[in-house]
């Protein structure tokens, strides 16, 4: 396996925007770095289980692959918008910390993001499972890539935390162009463009 190659497109799947990264960011600069973090780690956790599920059910999940992505690209496109329009109504004398800045919502937003799924289902057949087989040298790479999404999601929320004077300055502005980013969002997993 060629590790430079393996971390990069890690890095790069993880690291670049995307709706979870989107949803930190916005996070932080409605609710603060400590529900942002909440957020993360629920992202983070649904993560991990999301490639423990793509290791052991791999030769399975490759024979239902259209028919899981076609899924889940109309409920997370449908799931985004909904976000999307919450971020964009919101301001910030009606800020409601329940609304996104939740374990559950970053948890469950994984499961619906069809990026961080696509992730976990072809980083494995592509990189790991032709060199290694072991139970122990799966679980390091999952442990592995979980802490470099854990990391990536940390990078957001500083991120955002270095952004939040100029954020909170620009609040509305800043809520309208992130919800315009996760409905771009929604298009492109929508499959509309395929």
């Amino acid at each position: 396996m060629n590790i430079v190659f393996f971390l990069l497109y890690c890095c790069l799947m993880i690291v670049t925007p995307g709706p979870t990264n989107i949803m930190i960011l916005t996070t932080v600069h409605n609710y603060g770095v400590r529900k942002a973090f909440e957020f993360s780690i629920g992202a983070t956790f649904a993560f991990f289980i999301l490639l423990s599920i793509s290791v052991i059910f791999n030769s399975i999940l490759i024979n239902f692959l259209p028919n899981i992505i076609i899924i889940l690209q109309i409920i997370g496109a449908i799931y985004m918008l909904y976000l999307a329009y919450q971020i964009f109504k919101m301001n910030k004398s009606t800020k409601n910390k329940s609304q996104f800045s939740s374990f559950k919502t970053g948890f469950f937003m994984q499961f619906v993001n069809p990026k961080p799924i696509l992730f976990t289902l072809t980083v494995f057949p592509s990189f790991i499972l032709p060199y290694y087989k072991s139970f122990w040298q799966l679980s390091f790479f999952v442990i592995l890539i979980t802490f470099i999404a854990c990391v990536a999601f940390s990078l957001w929320v500083l991120f955002g935390k270095v952004l939040k004077s100029f954020l909170d300055k620009y609040n509305k502005l800043a809520n309208n162009i992130m919800a315009i980013f996760l409905v771009v969002c929604a298009i492109m997993i929508s499959g509309i463009f395929n």
